[in-house]
């Protein structure tokens, strides 16, 4: 983290007989010490308290600075991490020519291990969920696991939550494998790093989705892959553009069961297109099937890996959606020529995380609990959909500019006018106790600026009563931001 050089050295000199208020000029110190680089991108400034006491002044003084370096896109809001120098804010080099470093992910994000948000997307509802049921199967499983013989366990998985992860997705998605093809990873990015390193596609071109769930992305490049966005419309993933644009990638990334962040479903011949590209040129497709089961209208398409012939899809599953990210549990179904290849990058570079949890999991899907919290889940999501769709629209107006409709990925999409700053927006939100999320990083190709503006809205947590108000907060900041 970068870290801010004391007041004095930034030429934070306040005159209180200058008719200039106090705040503006602590904005202008700030901003001409960001323009010129002596305050990097990134870096984070002090909180409203330390710089208020530093420099005699008041909290709502340093605040009012703050929020007009963020309301000119020269700062960054993050609530509980604190304000933060914006990207792409530096007119000048900084100096000693040093280089200067973004904050990386896990800076950015303020949220781990903490209740969700309002509309925070990727977590399931936590006053849905059987706490009861399921604690007394952790309790079963952590006291079996502990009077289990002492000795390695399998780097594959826990035998029984591979066997039921293989009857789950005959039944669910459609696809005919055995327990000897399932791999148990840490999520899915154990998933995505498990194909990656034993189908060694280091250096290679991926096709990803445009747009695309940015973590994917970022996981492709650092595993040295170049990474081709392919743009994605109705259809799903445009097979004749990624064929025109990168003809001999080795792999592609795809969610056709509901496409993040669009939500549409990857129509057959698109999806016939897509396999047959991989059969001619022995590239490989990762099926990324996050939400699994949970299509809020009708029933889910079958898998991407059920029509496979070739043996040339990768499908790969998570229980974050389904019962809860802190698990840290998902699973990765190779074609069953590489098995015993996968079985070794296991074993080697990434085995399976512990068993007490795997066999929880186990005893709850062996138990019929699974499938039938999964039903109740869905009646459930789609209900609070149409109750978010309502009171966001509500919110907005009948003759607003912005646009609010349903999504994939258990989410409503909030569409901004062109030119709308919806990152500073997401961060002010935060600060304010929401979590939307941006649209635009989803986007990779073509300018910054001519990337859609909008924000997501998970649909899985919020509290009704608070909802309409919540919903005002959220347009409002829209409208200051914008």
């Amino acid at each position: 983290m970068t870290a801010l050089p004391p007041p004095e050295s930034l030429d934070i000199a306040l005159s209180r007989t200058a008719k200039v208020p106090l705040s503006t000029q602590i904005y202008a110190a700030l901003r001409d010490s960001i323009r010129d680089g002596r305050l990097a991108e990134g870096a984070r400034l002090p909180s409203w308290r330390d710089l208020a006491a530093q420099l005699g002044v008041s909290r709502g003084t340093v605040r009012n600075a703050y929020e007009r370096l963020i309301d000119e896109q020269l700062a960054v809001g993050l609530g509980a991490a604190g304000t933060r120098v914006a990207e792409g804010t530096m007119t000048a080099p900084p100096s000693g020519g040093r280089p200067v470093r973004a904050p990386s992910i896990l800076e950015l994000f303020s949220s781990f291990e903490r209740p969700p948000l309002p509309f925070q997307m990727g977590v399931p509802a936590q006053d849905a969920f059987p706490f009861t049921l399921w604690s007394r199967i952790v309790g079963r499983a952590a006291r079996a696991a502990a009077a289990a013989p002492v000795g390695y366990p399998d780097p594959r998985g826990h035998a029984d939550l591979r066997r039921e992860v293989a009857a789950v997705l005959a039944i669910a998605r459609g696809i005919r494998c055995g327990p000897e093809q399932i791999f148990i990873t840490a999520g899915y990015s154990g998933a995505l790093g498990l194909a990656i390193r034993a189908l060694r596609l280091d250096g290679a071109t991926a096709w990803m989705e445009e747009p695309g769930f940015p973590l994917t992305r970022r996981a492709l490049d650092l595993a040295g892959m170049t990474v081709m966005p392919v743009p994605v419309d109705s259809g799903g993933i445009d097979v004749e553009a990624g064929l025109a644009r990168a003809p001999a990638a080795g792999l592609a990334v795809v969610t056709p069961g509901q496409q993040a962040p669009l939500g549409v479903t990857m129509t057959l011949p698109r999806r016939l297109a897509l396999l047959d590209w991989a059969a001619r040129t022995g590239a490989w497709i990762v099926e990324d099937d996050y939400l699994s089961e949970l299509q809020l209208k009708g029933r889910a398409a079958p898998a991407l890996a059920s029509l496979d012939r070739d043996g040339r899809v990768l499908h790969a599953g998570t229980f974050s959606k389904t019962i809860s990210p802190a698990l840290r549990l998902g699973f990765l179904m190779v074609p069953p020529d590489l098995a015993g290849l996968f079985g070794e990058a296991a074993a080697c570079l990434s085995p399976a995380p512990a068993a007490a949890m795997q066999r929880a999991v186990a005893d709850f899907m062996v138990g019929g609990h699974y499938f039938r919290h999964l039903r109740r889940m869905k009646r459930l999501y789609a209900a609070r959909q149409q109750t978010l769709l309502a009171a966001l629209r509500d919110a907005a107006g009948a003759e607003s500019p912005m646009a609010v409709e349903a999504s994939g990925s258990l989410s409503v999409r909030l569409l901004l006018p062109p030119g709308s700053q919806d990152v500073a927006i997401a961060a002010a939100a935060r600060a304010d106790g929401l979590a939307p999320v941006p649209l635009s990083p989803w986007y990779a190709d073509g300018l910054e600026a001519a990337r859609p503006r909008g924000l997501l809205l998970g649909i899985t947590n919020f509290q009704e009563r608070r909802l309409s108000e919540d919903c005002r907060r959220l347009i409002d900041l829209v409208k200051r931001h914008g």
